[in-house]
């Protein structure tokens, strides 16, 4: 290893920890904070926000914005349905412990996939000891836990380190309620680091494509099939031309990626539908290619019978590789390299907070969680010894960008 004395020493003290970092991974991991459960959610937070008060950071609860209300939520409501009282939005919490020099923002979140309900409610040993499984394991409370273990390991050792550490609870359904604090965020520092897992081989990504959202509504006139059906207009016929032009917009050599689903439609097969609806999801890796879609996606709304109506959110901007973003990758290389560690780099057509926060003018780097593989899953698994591993660069490479 090539560190300085401190470095060696706060590398000792996380690898003393060892045995609290699993732990602390098996505590929460066993806390349900998936599909917006409040209980859990507002638990973990409370917790990482005591800590991080014990080292002396400042708090602050930032009340979440709504989202728009057509948005894609894991049900299909009833096609008549009015909007009822919107969920309340959870809040955002950033925890500031500033100093001189530059400042250093970690981001990570607090929601995971997985149903509070499932019986993939822990975190469950292998048994070579090398590998977990849990949910959120990876994705990503494997990296809440190292980052909270770094920055204590910083103040045990006496390093000094200007850093903010933000936890929201909704990036796994795009950051809608914390964009604005994540923008906010992004504008107080100069680097940010978000705690998204490694990718498969352990790599950085360095670029991510961006990401959004659409709803294709179709509006027409209700009849009887056997009595009337001239007189109805269909909305499921409207519904199909609309997918079909929203799908002829995916041109994959050029990254532009358009899914469609899921659908609805029509109450019975014997009722012309007079409504239809279809949500879906696009990729692109530039701003000219989500102009390009979202230019494409509009020009399909019509008016008239039957009508057809279009919504958009762009809300995660592609994030390319900016020479910002190349040489604060090349100085996480370097940490793992001295480190004894390898860091290879790579692009992802996946998305995250680091997409926002980069948007809005912050060079971040977003997979220096914990190593793993089945996100999404109920196989989601993590790599037992890149607790320590992983925790050992985040702090060294907070150490050097806050120390230059």
């Amino acid at each position: 290893m090539n560190l300085s004395s401190i470095e060696q020493r706060v590398c000792q003290a996380l690898q003393s920890r060892r045995a609290a970092l699993l732990d602390d991974l098996r505590l929460h991991v066993g806390i349900p904070t998936g599909l917006g459960h409040r209980p859990g959610l507002d638990e973990t937070r409370e917790r990482f926000a005591a800590r991080l008060a014990a080292l002396g950071a400042k708090s602050e609860l930032i009340p979440g914005d709504p989202k728009p209300t057509w948005l894609w939520s894991g049900t299909i409501p009833p096609i008549d349905a009015t909007e009822s009282s919107p969920a309340v939005a959870p809040p955002t919490l950033i925890a500031r412990r500033p100093t001189t020099g530059p400042r250093v923002l970690i981001a990570g979140h607090l929601d995971t996939v997985h149903d509070p309900a499932s019986p993939f409610n822990k975190l469950k040993l292998n048994p070579n000891g090398l590998t977990a499984t849990g949910p959120g394991c990876v994705d990503m409370k494997g990296g809440l836990v190292i980052a909270m273990a770094a920055l204590e390991a910083l103040e045990e050792i006496g390093v000094r380190a200007s850093w903010s550490f933000l936890l929201n609870s909704d990036e796994e359904t795009g950051s809608y309620h914390s964009d604005r604090a994540l923008a906010a965020a992004a504008r107080e520092h100069d680097f940010g680091l978000a705690l998204e897992p490694a990718m498969s081989k352990g790599e950085l990504a360095i670029a991510r494509g961006g990401s959004g959202q659409f709803m294709l509504d179709a509006f027409g006139k209700a009849a009887h099939v056997g009595r009337d059906f001239t007189a109805g207009v269909s909305a499921v016929a409207a519904l199909a031309s609309g997918i079909s032009a929203a799908a002829a917009l995916s041109d994959p050599d050029a990254g532009l990626c358009v899914n469609v689903g899921p659908l609805q439609g029509g109450p019975a097969t014997n009722v012309v539908p007079d409504r239809a609806r279809a949500w879906g999801n696009v990729r692109f890796p530039t701003p000219d290619g989500a102009a390009k879609l979202q230019s494409g996606l509009r020009a399909i709304a019509r008016d008239g019978l039957p009508r057809l109506a279009v919504e958009t959110s762009f809300n995660r901007p592609a994030k390319p590789t900016t020479p910002a973003v190349e040489a604060l990758a090349l100085r996480a290389r370097a940490v793992a390299e001295d480190l004894d560690q390898s860091l290879p780099f790579a692009a992802t057509g996946g998305v995250c907070d680091g997409n926002q926060l980069q948007t809005a003018g912050l060079p971040t780097i977003d997979t220096l969680g914990v190593r793993g593989g089945g996100l999404h899953t109920p196989d989601e698994w993590i790599e037992l010894p890149s607790l320590v591993q992983r925790a050992q660069l985040l702090a060294v490479l907070v150490m050097r960008l806050a120390n230059p």
